[in-house]
């Protein structure tokens, strides 16, 4: 969508315009079902947190920045809004307090024919409080105390978190690698490449699967 045609939509918005209402929720659809599906189980329950991010978006419209871009600031909501559903609705997992967890490079995380809807189901997986740290952490970007302040727990179990959320990931995909490995093997081909991606990576594959 060129800048003209989006910020036409948003001054419609602005007024309560159902119209640009109903076209700036399909043009951002995509996108932002992208990253609410990352924090929750399932797509009824990503499409519920979307919603009630579009109602904040709506709602606050006017006091979005227009020199600033659009999708970071729709983008920010839908997180936030993610966080408050887990709050909300969900129990915290939490493990033990690790305050020198591990460090384990999102490098590992592997698997030459991985796919985004093959990372995204992995991550649905994940206990509710390591996806959503593993999510705030590998692919928002914030800090371990930034994501204790965001989630009212202390850095240890943000650090512990994520270091359970890689084990269980990286144990997922070396699952999902051997039934590749077991099924080609069978079949007489040959499936032994397997090519690390980085926390980079990662992003990429999410960004560019969401639409807008």
């Amino acid at each position: 969508m060129i800048e003209e045609d989006l910020h036409h939509l948003i001054s419609g918005c602005v007024k309560q315009d159902r119209k640009a209402q109903k076209m700036l929720y399909k043009a951002f659809y995509g996108f932002s079902m992208g990253i609410c599906l990352r924090y929750t189980g399932n797509r009824d329950e990503a499409a519920e947190v979307m919603n009630q991010g579009f109602f904040k978006v709506f709602t606050r419209i006017d006091s979005f920045d227009r020199e600033k871009p659009f999708k970071a600031w729709l983008g920010k909501i839908m997180v936030n809004t993610s966080i408050d559903f887990y709050r909300a609705n969900l129990k915290m997992a939490y493990t033990d307090d690790l305050e020198k967890a591990e460090h384990v490079s999102d490098g590992i995380l592997a698997d030459r024919n991985l796919r985004y809807d093959d990372l995204l189901a992995m991550v649905q997986k994940l206990p509710n409080a390591y996806r959503t740290v593993f999510n705030l952490f590998a692919i928002e970007g914030y800090s371990h105390e930034e994501i204790a302040d965001m989630l009212h727990i202390n850095t240890g179990t943000s650090k512990s978190n994520l270091h359970k959320a890689r084990q269980k990931l990286k144990q997922m995909i070396y699952d999902a690698d051997e039934q590749s490995n077991n099924r080609n093997y069978n079949s007489g081909m040959d499936y032994n490449h397997i090519v690390a991606f980085n926390g980079m990576d990662i992003k990429t594959i999410f960004f560019n699967n969401g639409r807008g």
